[in-house]
């Protein structure tokens, strides 16, 4: 049991800058700690929606509604995935082979691809936030939870492109049948949730999501040889946006 307080303390401090108890960080501690990813996008998920309680109460406009909706996630995570979706869009955007694309992502320094992709990704996401139908919050609430648990099931099903990063690491601590098992279950749990509350919504999110998953494989195998936890961050970078954008779309049309 301990160890698997452990693992979700670490679990919580590798992925959010949520204040948790201090942990040890030994191999033994990081076995289950990708079972409790989910938990963060639960975190942000909840944010999310009490912020749009806190907009309509303050009948702020719609600009600071979508801000507040872009910025969450970043505060939360203190940008880690982002920090991955950057890297990857640079060593995607160097046409390079693939053991020159896996050295710049190991590169500390932002390339121009870098900023402008990022920028880009930010300008996007604000349109699409405030353009957001608020019946389908609680859809995309579940979809943090979801993108993480597919990032998770990549981990213990992809092919590893650095058996000796962080991410080898983490796949060699884990023991790959519970991962898989729990991560099933944090999916199951989001479509139980997401199909109540709005089961149009959440066909549209669970579509876009494994459409998204489908590219993250391809991507990953064919530019790096597997993925990294660089590409997982890019991957969880890419789903959010990519489901909040076809979310937001299908409810012009429902």
């Amino acid at each position: 049991m301990k160890q698997v307080w452990n693992s979700f303390l670490i679990s919580f401090a590798m992925f959010s800058k949520i204040p948790v108890p201090r942990a040890d960080w030994e191999k033994e501690n990081m076995k289950y700690m990708i079972c409790f990813f989910p938990g963060v996008g639960v975190v942000i998920g909840l944010l999310i929606c009490g912020y749009a309680k806190v907009c309509s109460s303050a009948d702020f406009g719609s600009l600071m509604r979508s801000a507040g909706f872009v910025l969450i996630p970043l505060l939360v995570t203190g940008g880690i995935h982002m920090d991955g979706f950057l890297d990857t869009v640079d060593a995607l955007s160097s046409w390079q082979p693939k053991e020159r694309k896996l050295e710049i992502l190991k590169d500390s320094r932002a390339g121009a691809f870098a900023v402008i992709m990022g920028c880009a990704y930010f300008i996007l996401a604000l349109g699409v936030w405030s353009e957001m139908e608020e019946q389908a919050l609680p859809v995309l609430g579940c979809g943090y939870v979801l993108s993480r648990a597919l990032s998770g099931m990549a981990l213990a099903t992809f092919p590893c492109a650095n058996k000796k990063g962080s991410l080898g690491m983490f796949a060699d601590a884990a023991q790959k049948r519970i991962l898989k098992t729990v991560l099933v279950l944090w999916m199951l749990a989001c479509a139980l949730w997401s199909f109540r509350w709005d089961w149009r919504y959440a066909l549209i999110l669970f579509g876009a999501s494994f459409a998204v998953y489908g590219y993250y494989y391809h991507t990953a195998v064919k530019e790096f040889g597997g993925t990294t936890g660089d590409i997982a961050g890019f991957f969880v970078q890419i789903c959010e946006l990519t489901t909040a954008c076809a979310v937001m779309l299908g409810g012009k049309w429902l």
